[in-house]
């Protein structure tokens, strides 16, 4: 087994084993992730799925997952708010939707929101789609497909839903909810006729395993759209002394993440603000995605400064593969 074979093989149209992943893993980064670009301009040319995200709904939340600002469990002084209005959330999009971002996603603190919430969130996202023309996505928890369905009529594209981290490793960063209630979410959000959007955090304590096998559980669900968060560790949360990830460690995970999933959007996240170049390496070694602007509780990189990187690397926005 080497690199070259393998990655041609992918370009082929083979599905690589578990297996040939953690191989993968193991292998010089150089020649990695170079042939990780290979796939990303033969599966996506050089189009760069650009989006932006606010926060909705702020802190309060029920869960107890272990690397949130807003978990209730959690001891970090991040702002409280309830739903924002349709007038706050309107010109925020405004405002992207004049940078030529993409997508704009609203965010939401909790477990899910409710079905007032869900009715009230569907005349804000009307009124965003009769006044810009971009593309709106939802992060709002773990709705059912009649909440989706709503969702979708009012305007919706597509939704979030992180799976975080492998089946294995999630009773190790949340116990208020399950991973089969994420993948179920997921599925509803799909059966409603939905793009979803779902990746998860490196740096919660997991495994390579368990990066590779929340990889292979995103191919199997079909999803298109995967961002690659890295841990920013929030002082007051259970996870506030994990070690950071480098850049290498980052751009080993984007490049063995195009090996898996070849047409798919690897979305550069939230703690992208942390790495020396901003990502440019990761989008050099198999991600075209990413989420610029501020995060929900951490700064992040503005549309100005991200617009001029991909210029600079010879990246067009536009949408990705649904």
């Amino acid at each position: 087994m080497d690199i070259t074979t393998l990655g041609n093989e992918v370009l082929q149209g083979k599905q690589i084993t578990r297996e040939e992943a953690l191989w993968l893993y193991s292998q010089p980064i150089k020649e990695l992730c170079e042939k990780a670009d290979e796939i990303r301009a033969h599966f996506c040319s050089n189009g760069f799925d650009l989006c932006t995200i606010i926060n909705g709904k702020s802190g309060r939340c029920s869960e107890n997952c272990r690397f949130c600002a807003q978990s209730a469990h959690n001891h970090t002084g991040a702002e409280e708010y309830p739903l924002l209005s349709a007038e706050e959330i309107l010109a925020q999009a405004k405002k992207n939707d004049e940078q030529g971002v993409l997508r704009y996603s609203i965010v939401t603190s909790g477990k899910r929101l409710s079905d007032r919430e869900v009715e009230q969130m569907c005349d804000t996202i009307r009124q965003i789609r009769r006044e810009t023309g971009i593309s709106v996505c939802v992060s709002f928890g773990l709705l059912n497909e009649e909440q989706y369905r709503k969702l979708k009529e009012a305007g919706v594209s597509r939704v979030h839903n992180n799976l975080e981290t492998s089946r294995r490793n999630f009773p190790n960063v949340c116990t208020t909810h399950t991973f089969e209630e994420k993948i179920c979410a997921i599925q509803a959000a799909q059966a409603a006729g939905l793009s979803v959007c779902s990746g998860g955090i490196m740096g919660l304590g997991e495994t390579v395993e368990d990066r590779i096998d929340m990889a292979l559980t995103l191919r199997e669900l079909g999803v298109k759209s995967v961002p690659v968060n890295m841990l920013n560790p929030i002082p007051g949360t259970p996870f506030e002394h994990n070690r950071r990830l480098s850049e290498w460690d980052m751009c080993r995970i984007a490049a063995v993440y195009r090996f898996i999933l070849p047409d798919a959007s690897i979305r550069l996240a939230g703690g992208r603000g942390l790495l020396r170049d901003k990502g440019k390496s990761c989008f050099r070694s198999g991600a075209n995605a990413a989420i610029s602007g501020d995060m929900l509780t951490t700064a992040g990189i503005t549309v100005e400064t991200d617009r001029e990187l991909l210029k600079e690397l010879g990246y067009e926005v536009r949408y990705g593969n649904e």
